[in-house]
């Protein structure tokens, strides 16, 4: 048994080197048209909003890119995930959760939060290993265990595979947390060839739904399914055409999915953020939007992931939202698209 595993272990991390290394090939084909355009504007500065109990950083963000899927160990400024204000009381004790890109940004700050309400959790991600080790480090750092497997959501086997392995190892599954996601932007429709559509509509809608049918092998009554949707969902966005329709999906596809399992006593919710300071636009945009990267949210800066895991917690805890399925929760800073 313990030799097919491995099999497929190494199965699964070449497809997900594959995958990386066809990323990088869409983006470069967008970086090289982007050198030929002229830059953007220096906007005027914007005073940031502080709402929380310690302040965030603020704009401009360090000039920076990165080849894909990005690293967060190489983020200047290293995202925020810790929460340190945040006191755990059992929200989530003894339950099991399945995190997908939970190596870094989003993923990471809500692994460490669910551990913290005593979860143990699974993560999938791509090829970000030195990420997902560190994020495994702190699961365990707050007492919980941790495993992380490599792959690619794409692949409705690897899906399948990590829900198996979480249960395996863990005994049961309780809560899916859909957040791997694929972003590039393009300045126009033509631009967007049928790779690049193909990779963000497989990796953002497929990997979903995907995930969630392996899951509900497992799901007991009382289990929830998060996804990651985004603003861009509701609102679109002009260069992320491809994404924003993929976010769109998600949201659909939360709603949907709520009324079909609440016979089952499943719940089912979404999470649409706004501008989150992640790997995810680093290894997109050029590195002056980057410094540039949330001033248009109401805030007038991006959020840290430790910002957005809370209501991931929320969600999550049948304590807290019992009666609520089928929602998409925004939780944008006041961008208003």
């Amino acid at each position: 048994m313990a030799g097919r595993a491995d099999a497929s272990i190494a199965r699964y991390r070449k497809a997900a080197e594959d995958t990386a290394r066809e990323q990088q090939r869409i983006q470069a084909e967008v970086d090289s048209r982007a050198k030929n355009r002229k830059r953007d504007k220096a906007p005027e500065e914007k005073t940031p909003t502080q709402a929380g109990v310690r302040t965030q950083p603020e704009l401009p963000l360090p000039q920076q890119h990165q080849t894909k899927p990005g690293r967060e160990s190489d983020l200047e400024p290293r995202p925020r995930f810790s929460a340190p204000d945040y006191k755990g009381s059992g929200k989530l004790q003894d339950m099991v959760a399945l995190i997908t890109g939970g190596d870094s940004g989003i993923g990471r700050a809500v692994a460490v939060l669910f551990a913290r309400e005593g979860a143990d959790v699974a993560i999938a991600y791509l090829n970000e290993h030195d990420d997902a080790a560190e994020t495994k480090a702190a699961v365990e750092n707050e007492g919980r265990r941790c495993i992380v497997m490599s792959g690619d959501v794409r692949d409705s086997a690897f899906c399948e595979f990590v829900v198996e392995q979480a249960v395996s190892e863990f005994g049961h599954l309780d809560v899916l947390v859909n957040n791997a996601a694929f972003q590039e932007h393009v300045t126009s429709l033509d631009e967007l060839t049928d790779a690049h559509l193909d990779m963000t509509m497989k990796t953002n809608v497929y990997g979903y739904v995907q995930m969630a049918r392996a899951a509900l092998a497992h799901l007991p009554a009382g289990g929830s399914i998060i996804n990651t949707g985004s603003e861009t969902g509701l609102f679109g966005s002009p260069q992320l055409l491809d994404y924003s329709a993929t976010k769109g999906a998600i949201h659909a596809f939360t709603m949907a999915l709520a009324a079909n399992l609440a016979p089952r006593d499943i719940r089912v919710n979404a999470v649409a953020p706004g501008p989150v300071w992640t790997p995810l636009n680093p290894a997109d945009q050029t590195p002056e939007k980057v410094s540039r990267f949330g001033e248009d949210s109401g805030m007038k800066r991006p959020a840290q992931p430790e910002e957005l895991a809370p209501t991931y917690v929320f969600l999550a805890s049948p304590v807290c939202s019992s009666f609520i399925t089928g929602a998409i929760i925004p939780v944008m800073g006041g961008s208003q698209g």
